[in-house]
């Protein structure tokens, strides 16, 4: 049991990576690709490895690779040289630990032992997030004081008061939150909302706390300084903010910090608001009770979707040279998801025919429930790029106006009204 217990635990440590700092190259792709979509352009997809561009996101690998050799120029009035050089790996580290607790299936029950699927097994995952999430900003605030530069400073103020602004709408909408589930643990909070309202409405916190989800929503893209929150770097007033004087990968790090911190948020939300793992309408347990019907499912959507996706490939991987080396990425795509298919096909048929064990099946339900998370987080994320390239930044003054004159007073009346529905239904 204990080489299992290592071999979980290792899953999970792989899985939060992934998650996290791994989906950096994807997001900065998504948001290169979004962007030019809405602004009607193509965006990235030129940069190739041996004609393979995966779409543009080798574009992604090759800025990162840049940042990692690049000069690492640093103004010679800093004086607080440790500050300036560690403000950087606060906001990283932060960020990254914020979404160790995030959990990416249900228990996972092999044998007599259940394991969480979270990176830290800890209970207290709303605690743990909101502790984490405040204390990003300290590493914005130093890296700004200690620049010696007075945009620097102006950016890192300016970053201090948003959170402390927004902070305290996002801790009164989660309690809102805490007296609808009754527990602070994420997995509880799920499997919450695997039930049903009304025998058919899936009971997701955005259904149970509507208000609870617009208000955390809003403050979560401030707590991650994303667009309309981004004055903290408003390039036509303060250059670039608190990382002005930063540069390779000291700037690097300011950047895939801003990546994970919301990807973290993302999963928060999908964690509280949207059901987390949970397909809509199927919970573990029923999962597990009709794995063979699921099975059947897989076996009838999989070929249709790649079908669907093969056919995008060929209509949008094409190139006006027939000798053009790229025109060769689509046929290995093409063959690499067929292949997939086949192995997932015969897999899941031979499950079908012969039957599969307990331990199997609950290993499979949890494969099933990372992929729903991954999916939903996906999602999310792409609200996240979608409303930077729709809304324009917000004034200071416009910022702090609806942070205490509109989400505080609104937090404030959804808790008290919680309360009331929950004493009267008791």
């Amino acid at each position: 049991m204990n080489a299992i217990l290592v071999t979980v635990v290792i899953v999970n440590i792989i899985l939060a990576l992934l998650f996290s700092l791994g989906a950096v190259p994807i997001l900065v792709w998504v948001e290169r690709r979004v962007a030019g979509f809405i602004q009607d352009r193509l965006g990235p997809n030129r940069c190739n490895i041996a004609g393979f561009r995966l779409g543009g996101l080798v574009q992604s690998f090759a800025d990162m690779f840049k940042l990692v050799f690049k000069e690492d120029f640093r103004a010679g009035d800093i004086k607080e040289k440790f500050i300036f050089r560690i403000s950087p790996v606060i906001v990283f580290v932060s960020a990254f630990l914020s979404f160790m607790v995030m959990p990416f299936a249900d228990n996972l029950v092999i044998g007599d032992q259940t394991f969480l699927m979270q990176g830290l097994p800890i209970d207290f995952g709303i605690l743990w997030f909101l502790a984490l999430a405040g204390l990003s900003v300290y590493g914005i605030m130093l890296g700004g004081w200690s620049s010696s530069n007075k945009y620097s400073l102006l950016g890192s103020v300016r970053a201090g008061a948003q959170v402390i602004s927004y902070e305290a709408s996002m801790t009164l909408a989660l309690i809102s939150l805490l007296i609808t589930y009754g527990s602070v643990h994420l997995v509880d909070i799920v499997n919450f909302q695997s039930g049903l309202i009304f025998g058919f409405i899936p009971a997701w916190g955005i259904v149970m706390q509507p208000l609870a989800a617009i208000i955390f929503i809003t403050t979560a893209f401030a707590e991650a300084n994303r667009t309309p929150f981004d004055i903290a770097e408003g390039e036509s007033e303060i250059v670039g903010g608190y990382h002005t004087e930063y540069s390779a990968m000291k700037f690097g790090l300011f950047f895939v910090g801003e990546y994970i911190a919301m990807s973290a948020s993302s999963a928060f939300i999908v964690t509280l608001f949207f059901g987390g793992y949970n397909i809509p309408w199927v919970g573990t347990q029923m999962l597990k009770e009709h794995f063979d019907i699921v099975m059947i499912a897989i076996l009838i959507i999989l070929p249709i979707l790649s079908y669907k996706f093969r056919g995008w490939i060929l209509k949008n991987n094409v190139w006006p040279k027939a000798d053009d080396k790229r025109n060769n990425e689509s046929k290995w795509l093409i063959r690499v998801l067929i292949m997939m298919n086949i192995v997932i096909i015969l897999l899941f048929g031979y499950f079908l025919l012969f039957g599969v064990a307990s331990t199997a099946t609950n290993i499979a339900v949890a494969l099933i429930q990372i992929a729903t998370f991954a999916v939903k987080l996906l999602l999310m994320n792409f609200v996240f790029v979608w409303v930077r390239w729709t809304l324009p930044r917000f004034r200071y003054d416009q910022l702090q106006e609806l942070g205490w004159k509109v989400l505080l007073p609104l937090s404030i009346a959804n808790i008290f009204i919680t309360a009331l529905v929950v004493v009267i239904g008791a």
